[in-house]
Parts: C-alpha cells; sequence; structure tokens
C-alpha cells in the first residue's frame, strides 16, 4: 500500500512557513523545534523537510542525504541539550510513533527527543 502524505498537517504548514515554531536548530533537510505540549523537560521534535508520513515511509523512500541529515540533527540536538550519557548528561528517549496503534498525532514523520527527569517505563503491559 502506497503512502499517503497530507499537506495540510501541522508540520507541513510549520515548514511552509504557515505556523510559527520555536526553532531549536535547522539544515538543509531537517527541522527540530520544541514542542508546544512538552511531555519532559526538554522536548523537541526532529522532522525531515521532505513528504513522509512515517519511520518506515523515511527510511524505504528518502536519499541517503536526508537520512544522514536527519540522523546528525538528531545527535546534535541531544548534545546541545546536555542529554548525552557519553558526554556527562544523565540520558534521553527518543520515540517515532506511526499509524493508529502507535498512535501517531500528526501524519508527518518525526522523532520526539524527550529527556531532563527520569522517563519511567516505555511502555506498560495490559
Amino acid at each position: 500500500m502506497p503512502f499517503h502524505y497530507d499537506d495540510q498537517n501541522i508540520f507541513a504548514k510549520i515548514l511552509r512557513g504557515e505556523i510559527p515554531n520555536d526553532t531549536v536548530a535547522e539544515t538543509e533537510h531537517s527541522l527540530a523545534f520544541n514542542d508546544i505540549g512538552p511531555k519532559a523537560p526538554v522536548h523537541v521534535l526532529v522532522i525531515p523537510k521532505g513528504r513522509y508520513v512515517s519511520h518506515d515511509h523515511f527510511a524505504a523512500e528518502a536519499d541517503e542525504a536526508e537520512i544522514v541529515d536527519l540522523a546528525r540533527l538528531t545527535a546534535r540536538v541531544i548534545a546541545e541539550m546536555g542529554l548525552s550519557p557519553g558526554e556527562g548528561g544523565e540520558g534521553y528517549r527518543v520515540i517515532s510513533n506511526a499509524g493508529d496503534h502507535g498512535v501517531q498525532e500528526v501524519p508527518h514523520y518525526h522523532l520526539h527527543i524527550l529527556g531532563g527527569r527520569p522517563l519511567g517505563r516505555m511502555v506498560q503491559a495490559d
């Protein structure tokens, strides 16, 4: 089944400059900005500028430059926020939700970087 990208999603509007954001960092292929409803002291979203719906869509169809750019920007944000355990930070979590079962709210691929406090268990058993 092909991926369907909705050009009216909030991240597409942010990328077009129609909605403001609190930019943390920007590169040729990616944008990082603070989440408007943070779930931790640090809650940054990292998105590709391309039209990708989910991680599997991005991994399958993005070109090497886009993939490397997103990965490197994610690492840069983690370092700049002081979260990296390799650099004296206390750690972080990176989350990407996809589809209904993954409770994806915005149909544009994005990573949540969360940190700044203990985050608890990742998933609770039912």
